[in-house]
């Protein structure tokens, strides 16, 4: 009987922790990330800078790649290849960067909880990571910051919502 009872209370303990950490994810922003917790950056991308949109789309589509999003009158694509994207960018910025957005899945599909941007950028700040002008932390919806890692890679915080 004693097992029986050791047995029923690590099920319910391990039922009623279930439910808690679902609760707990299920928030669309948490007001303090524990240490042992990641940040939730979003979908993710490489963005190119290319010379010609037209010749690019075509090499990416020949590797299996579809349009996402964007479009040629606007001298960007989104490409999709099962959970990779690529981001085509003609005459919008120099050089190739990282990019991650949160609240948006790969398919660019919102996600239901993601941390928000100033959360992010807050975050960053206070690991002495720069992030360049600071956005209104009072203001809400979309907001994108710049962080560059320690070989000089830039990297693009772009929140669309």
């Amino acid at each position: 009987m004693k097992k029986f009872s050791y047995l029923f209370l690590g099920f319910a303990l391990s039922f009623t922790l279930g439910f808690v950490i679902k609760d707990r994810s299920s928030h669309l922003y948490e007001a303090s990330l524990q240490k042992n917790e990641t940040m939730k950056l979003g979908a993710f991308s490489l963005s190119l800078s290319v010379e010609n949109l037209a010749e690019s789309k075509a090499f990416y589509e020949k590797l299996g790649f579809d349009i996402l999003g964007g479009g040629m009158e606007m001298n960007y694509l989104i490409m999709k290849n099962e959970n990779s994207l690529i981001g085509l960018f003609h005459g919008m910025f120099e050089g190739n960067m990282l990019t991650f957005n949160p609240g948006w899945d790969e398919k660019g599909k919102n996600t239901e909880s993601y941390d928000d941007i100033r959360y992010i950028q807050k975050e960053l700040n206070s690991s002495d990571i720069s992030t360049g002008a600071m956005i209104d932390p009072e203001s809400s919806g979309p907001a994108s910051i710049f962080l560059t890692d320690p070989d000089g890679n830039l990297i693009l915080i772009d929140q669309h919502r």
